[in-house]
């Protein structure tokens, strides 16, 4: 059974991101019949920062674990059996300060983990979760698209881009609708505004 992971990380409930999630799960549905989606909405339940605890625990081999230590580790296995468990991923960002919400990274913090999602050999680090694929939706106040004045300002592709690579997922595809300040100004109507993000969308989902 195909397995879809759906990742929200904006704070809004109306949010465009959120929006936009929401319009490729139930594209993804559609083409694959029987298919199961796991929803996180990390916004309202974001994981703990990274303490010591966790640290050490990560360092532990698994067999030599106390208890203490596997609790400290109990939110990263539980979110980095959702990545293994799904074939598919898509991450809902709202651009939060040039790059992505705060909710996002301690996720990220959570599942970059050495022997779980990313293992060292002879060449150096290479990453656990192949055959993989996944969809960035971003949501931006401005635009920050390649060969525009603000484009350097854009952490958020490169920055998740490079974190699904290292952990294994290089079939990575980006939908941006930049210029959501527009919507708040009124200086274009929402659904106008979304319709050719919405296709977009439905076509990654495809």
């Amino acid at each position: 059974m195909a397995t879809l992971l759906q990742l929200d990380s904006s704070p809004l409930e109306t949010s465009v991101s959120r929006e936009l999630t929401r319009e490729f799960a139930a594209s993804w549905r559609n083409t694959h019949p029987g298919g199961r989606v796991i929803y996180r909405n990390l916004a309202e339940n974001p994981p703990k920062p990274l303490d010591a605890a966790w640290i050490y625990a990560s360092f532990t081999p698994e067999a030599k674990r106390a208890a203490e230590q596997k609790s400290a580790l109990a939110v990263s296995d539980k979110l980095i059996a959702e990545l293994e468990e799904a074939d598919e991923y898509v991450i809902g960002v709202a651009m939060h300060n040039f790059s992505i919400p705060s909710v996002l990274k301690l996720w990220i913090d959570q599942v970059v983990r050495n022997g779980r999602t990313f293992a060292y050999g002879e060449s150096g680090p290479r990453g656990l979760l192949r055959g993989k694929k996944a969809t960035i939706l971003v949501a931006s106040g401005g635009v920050y698209d390649p060969e525009t004045p603000a484009a350097a300002f854009n952490f958020v592709d490169p920055y998740l881009k490079t974190v699904l690579g290292f952990i294994g997922v290089t079939d990575v595809k980006v939908v941006s609708a930049a210029g959501t300040s527009q919507l708040l100004s009124g200086a274009v109507d929402r659904a106008s505004f979304l319709t050719p993000t919405l296709e977009a969308v439905r076509n990654a989902a495809a």
